[in-house]
């Protein structure tokens, strides 16, 4: 197979569905943006929903590295889990496959909410020993935990072949229950793993140092990948903007905007100049804008010359 070797950059979160996002992102002049934009053309749109259980960003990203058979990946089945256990070669993908990620639920009087799990600061103590106290209650529903990071857990199992399950970028900062899997052997392994944390001494530890303790886990990226190889590996994803969108938090949001365009904007329309095919594909929390370098007509050229394509409007339409 030939490895295409175009540079496609993502940008997830690049438009927002909170009201302070337009009043963030007005000021900006995003200039390397602009540019960009005046040597490309619009070749793909995928038009989702905001509460589908992949996000738009996962879905471009996994689409230009790792096509499915036709071209997309079922919503809630990207097999990221079962692609990094390929990478690190723990077993054959053809396995289920999820990510675990031990986080704190905030309870509030009618639902729970996910706290932002990088919050946690969880360390590699922490998070094995917590992970050997609930691996036999996996082992119970034939799943097997593989640790990886602290943060960061494999999940082997046949139940997760075919088990949608939300992304992690879709729950933080919102209430839980929504984005659950519907199957109720993993609800009870949720309410099985909150009465084990509950009462756990790493918590009691860390509850004395003031930190937020670890009362569940969110299951991510299931599905099986198969004999799957990259088509691009040049696809890059920015994650600059998405932590500040967790949390509500514009004018970090604000100055990620300008460093993602004074840098990884930069880079890519330095490779443009340079005679390279590029591509830019921009994210909203429900759909996706790609743009490629395009050869403009004479009209083309005219238009953009007096008429350039501000980026905010482009942005506004995703």
């Amino acid at each position: 197979m030939r490895v295409e070797t175009t540079s496609h950059l993502i940008i997830p979160f690049a438009r927002c569905n909170s009201d302070g996002w337009l009043e963030a992102i007005a000021p900006l002049q995003l200039r390397t943006l602009g540019q960009l934009l005046r040597g490309m053309q619009l070749v793909d749109t995928d038009s989702g929903q905001a509460d589908s259980l992949s996000p738009p960003h996962e879905r471009a990203f996994y689409t230009a590295a790792y096509p499915a058979g036709n071209g997309r990946w079922a919503d809630g089945l990207i097999p990221r889990a079962a692609l990094e256990a390929d990478e690190r070669q723990i077993a054959e993908p053809e396995q289920g496959w999820a990510f675990i990620t031990p986080c704190h639920w905030a309870m509030g009087r009618e639902h729970a909410t996910m706290t932002n799990p990088r919050t946690l600061d969880i360390t590699a103590d922490e998070s094995r020993i917590l992970l050997d106290a609930m691996q036999p209650y996996f082992a119970t529903h034939g799943i097997t935990l593989h640790y990886i990071a602290p943060s960061h857990w494999l999940a082997e199992g046949d139940t997760f072949r075919r088990m949608p399950t939300a992304s992690l970028d879709r729950v933080i900062s919102r209430n839980v229950d929504r984005w659950l899997p519907a199957s109720k052997a993993m609800k009870l392994l949720q309410n099985e793993m909150q009465m084990l944390l509950y009462t756990h001494p790493i918590n009691d530890e860390r509850s004395a140092r003031g930190q937020r303790s670890v009362n569940s886990f969110w299951l991510s990226g299931s599905g099986t990948a198969g004999q799957q190889e990259p088509v691009n590996s040049q696809v890059s994803a920015v994650e600059t903007l998405a932590q500040s969108a967790f949390s509500d938090d514009w004018t970090s949001y604000a100055n990620g905007w300008a460093e993602v365009d004074t840098s990884h904007l930069a880079q890519l329309l330095a490779e443009q100049k340079n005679g390279k095919t590029v591509r830019l594909t921009l994210c909203s929390e429900s759909n996706t804008q790609t743009f490629e370098t395009s050869t403009p007509g004479l009209f083309t050229r005219i238009s953009n010359t007096f008429s350039p394509p501000k980026p905010l409007d482009v942005l506004k339409q995703l």
